[in-house]
């Protein structure tokens, strides 16, 4: 008996230090690091990522991304997403994050890492402009045409406000789409980020017949980043180079340069 004893214990012995010898996963700082550049999932929307007239990518997030980036020593690779299917896309390590204007809510929170809050935003319904006094009168909204990027803020609101209740919602691809299909009279409504209204509709834009509709206020919301769930030094890393952005001056002037300062926040 003793000696059948010794020889599990012996096992027992030898399971365990195998197990410790067990090569742990990598952090997924770590993991980054190591690979040397960091894939960042984008949908392409003024002012956050978008092509200039030349087909360089440029706008608020990229140039954000590229100076974080250049302080954790890091190279910068922006890849378009489907933003519907971000979270498994981040799972998969297709990315290694998203980056992209994407509203902090409790859902995403339980799903991803998010960094900081960075920036403010709210949903905002846009319209022609020869439509905005008809939908200035909320009631009139019941039976219109009503367009949101899909898995968007702008979906959680027009699936969650009384005031689209009765509307005709079809969900699209991308925010650039919304504003297409209103501009083209396909859709009555657009709801979008407030953000990207600024400098792509109005005036001197593309979208020069497209009007915000003022008389309804939605919440406001915050953006974040989004990382790998448990992934708590990155968090550190990517909070600690925003912080620093922010510190400089470097941050505000990248808000300043696409007009938004007003909405810029770091904690």
């Amino acid at each position: 008996m003793k000696r059948i004893a010794a020889l599990i214990l012996a096992a027992l012995m030898c399971v365990a230090l195998f197990a410790g010898c067990e090569k742990k996963p990598k952090e997924d700082f770590e993991y980054i690091k190591d690979k040397g550049e960091l894939i960042i999932g984008i949908t392409l929307f003024a002012p956050m990522n978008y092509k200039d007239e030349n087909g360089n990518l440029v706008g608020f997030e990229t140039e954000f991304a590229e100076a974080v980036c250049a302080k954790l020593g890091l190279k910068p690779k922006f890849q378009v997403i489907q933003w519907a299917a971000k979270e498994t896309e981040l799972a998969a390590k297709s990315i290694d994050c998203v980056w992209n204007g994407m509203t902090i809510t409790e859902e995403r929170a339980q799903n991803m890492d998010i960094s900081i809050p960075y920036l403010m935003n709210k949903q905002v319904m846009v319209v022609k402009a020869e439509n905005l006094e008809k939908y200035s009168n909320l009631a009139n909204i019941a039976g219109a045409a009503v367009v949101a990027e899909k898995e968007s803020a702008g979906e959680s609101v027009v699936q969650s406000e009384e005031v689209f209740k009765n509307a005709k919602y079809t969900p699209v691809d991308t925010q650039a789409k919304v504003l297409m299909e209103v501009a083209a009279g396909t859709a009555d409504i657009g709801v979008v980020d407030y953000v990207m209204t600024i400098g792509s509709i109005g005036e001197g834009t593309d979208y020069a017949n497209l009007k915000i509709v003022e008389t309804v206020d939605f919440a406001e919301e915050q953006y974040g980043i989004a990382f790998r769930k448990n992934s708590p030094e990155t968090l550190a890393k990517f909070n600690g180079a925003i912080k620093e952005l922010a510190a400089e001056g470097t941050l505000k002037a990248i808000a300043e340069k696409y007009k938004l300062q007003d909405l810029l926040i770091v904690e």
